[in-house]
């Protein structure tokens, strides 16, 4: 069985309160990537061999192969139906370390992906709950529609949006941007406008209401992303902004933009709708 993980960014991130388990409460908005996309396909192994075996190609994930988010979703799955060993194939596009959620996004696919390979029958909202423990957006990807989202960005909501289409630049340089450091370096503070409130006024609106607390850390250590950010403006966006603690920056036009990037950065272009 193949499936096609897509990519997310974020339509304003507010980083509000700090909670006593470690997490942080946040208020954002987000808006799946249905083009951008890794490709996972699992398979039956042998019936002699005994062992998973997973295989990554594209994008390299840093970190030791028994950490990734498919097997991690794979053990869970376990607790709840007999799953045979499996051949798990990978191949990542979605930039890592980016902010576009590819790794949660591998494993709530995994996760929908074994609940019809063997007929598990958890209701999305069941897998919801699971895929929350394995990472704090994760759950979003198992409805994959656009959402507002809060407490650790796993409580949601729906949400009105008042632009029905628009092109989106997405771009991505070479940059892999911590988490933890961008954790590190913010200080939560209430938001200054409401965020579901003003995703509902005219997208021109947003450039003075809609924002992403982590910009002003991550800028100051990777200025390259506020020059794309600048780029994107002076180019016709209507609104610009970082998805999650980056680096991945986006823009949002009228018209297709014809900007010519620096060829080492990932760039997609898409005509997006709402409805």
């Amino acid at each position: 069985m193949i499936v096609f993980p897509n990519a997310k960014i974020n339509l304003g991130l507010n980083i509000i309160s700090k909670r006593d388990d470690g997490y942080h409460n946040i208020n954002t908005i987000f808006l799946p990537l249905k083009k951008v996309v890794d490709i996972l396909e699992v398979i039956h192994l042998q019936e002699d061999e005994q062992q998973d075996r997973l295989t990554i190609s594209g994008f390299e994930i840093p970190g030791k192969s028994d950490e990734n988010f498919c097997l991690k979703a794979l053990n869970i799955m376990r607790n709840y139906a007999k799953i045979p060993p499996l051949n798990i194939f990978l191949h990542k596009i979605i930039p890592f370390g980016a902010g576009l959620g590819g790794g949660s996004a591998d494993a709530a696919f995994m996760l929908k992906l074994l609940n019809e390979m063997f007929e598990v029958n958890f209701t999305d909202e069941k897998l919801e709950i699971i895929a929350s423990s394995i990472g704090a957006d994760c759950a979003f990807f198992i409805k994959n529609k656009i959402t507002f989202a809060e407490e650790t960005g796993n409580i949601f909501s729906p949400v009105n949006i008042n632009i029905p289409k628009f092109w989106l630049e997405l771009v991505v340089p070479p940059i892999e941007v911590s988490t933890v450091f961008a954790y590190q370096n913010i200080k939560p503070c209430k938001p200054n406008s409401d965020l579901k409130k003003a995703i509902s006024l005219p997208v021109e609106m947003w450039r003075n209401l809609i924002t992403n607390d982590f910009e002003a850390p991550v800028f100051k250590q990777f200025p390259v992303l506020k020059r794309i950010k600048d780029t994107l403006y002076k180019n016709g966006a209507i609104y610009a902004s970082m998805s999650g603690s980056g680096s991945a920056v986006y823009g949002l036009f009228n018209n297709e933009p014809k900007i010519n990037w620096d060829k080492s950065f990932f760039v997609h272009s898409d005509y997006l709708e709402f409805s």
